[in-house]
């Protein structure tokens, strides 16, 4: 079994106006709502490839139990631990140029913290742990380190994370790592431009700090991978029409999941992690199975 966990997830609520014009009243020709979060995303992007599996995380009040409700729709086994408060809203604003403006979201205080980490000490060797996503204000940057060290050993845990959240869990050896190369540059405290060969030089850096995989996402320009089978990959990213980036990189981590789970192969998962990413840039929402398969079959 998969398993997901989203600290802080939310209601993603996209408007989209032809033109936005700050400090008057602005109106959408068109809106919808999903469900957002790192892994939520990464949990709804596996359900559309048929993959089962549970999201773990922190919901509060009305919004939470929209949250919750969105994510079983679309087939996710749900086990969220409630807290006081509102999950949060987030507002995508799509016109010239998308703004963002994202919530807080509710306070998650230590219990609620053991409460996580004793759920996800039942899992058993064989099963896969995606912790994914910021955290919010007032939690440790080590909590993925000490989630880590509170799961089973045969575990295959994924972090994607940014900053010293990542770091403090790559010490802890996950199976899988996904920077993408803005995050991958603040590791390295220089900017990393779009040679994949440089790029792979500081992937392999972080796998001799003890993660076994690093997959970064380049956006257009593609996706490297340094495996723990000692080879490294690359590809250009599919051509297309980008509608929506938002979750493009929580596919790609569903697709190598996929790949792997699949075959047991870097190559295959590593192809199917830039066909699920790019598949979901080129669509509104996440990709649908048959999408990706179609750019997983036009890449070389």
């Amino acid at each position: 079994m998969i398993y997901t966990v989203t600290f802080n997830p939310a209601l993603d609520y996209a408007m989209i106006t032809d033109k936005l014009t700050l400090g008057e009243t602005n109106r959408s020709r068109e809106e919808y709502i999903l469900t957002g979060g790192k892994g939520i995303n990464v949990s709804a992007m596996l359900c559309n490839l048929g993959i089962e599996n549970t999201a773990l995380g922190f919901i509060g009040g009305f919004t939470g139990m929209e949250i919750k409700k969105r994510a079983e729709k679309i087939g996710c086994i749900c086990d969220f631990i409630e807290v006081g408060g509102l999950s949060r809203i987030n507002v995508k604003i799509k016109s010239e140029q998308e703004t963002e403006i994202n919530g807080s979201g509710p306070v998650i205080n230590s219990e609620h913290i053991s409460k996580l980490i004793e759920k996800i000490s039942r899992l058993k060797s064989g099963d896969y742990l995606v912790l994914a996503g910021s955290i919010p204000n007032g939690i440790s940057d080590n909590v993925y380190g000490e989630i880590m060290k509170n799961t089973d050993s045969g575990v295959k845990i994924i972090v994607d994370a940014a900053g010293s959240l990542l770091m403090n869990a790559v010490s802890q050896k996950p199976f899988l790592i996904k920077p993408n190369h803005h995050e991958l540059s603040a590791v390295a405290e220089k900017t990393l431009g779009d040679n994949r060969q440089e790029v792979l030089e500081h992937a392999e850096k972080l796998k001799n700090k003890g993660a076994e995989n690093v997959l970064v996402s380049l956006a257009g320009n593609g996706a490297v991978l340094s495996a723990a089978n000692g080879n490294n990959y690359e590809s250009a990213a599919p051509s297309g029409i980008v509608v929506d980036s938002v979750g493009a990189g929580d596919s790609m981590v569903a697709g190598f999941l996929f790949g792997w789970i699949e075959s047991g192969d870097y190559e295959h998962a590593f192809k199917m992690s830039i066909a699920s990413g790019s598949a979901s840039t080129f669509s509104k929402g996440f990709a649908k199975k048959s999408d990706v398969l179609k750019l997983y079959s036009s890449l070389k």
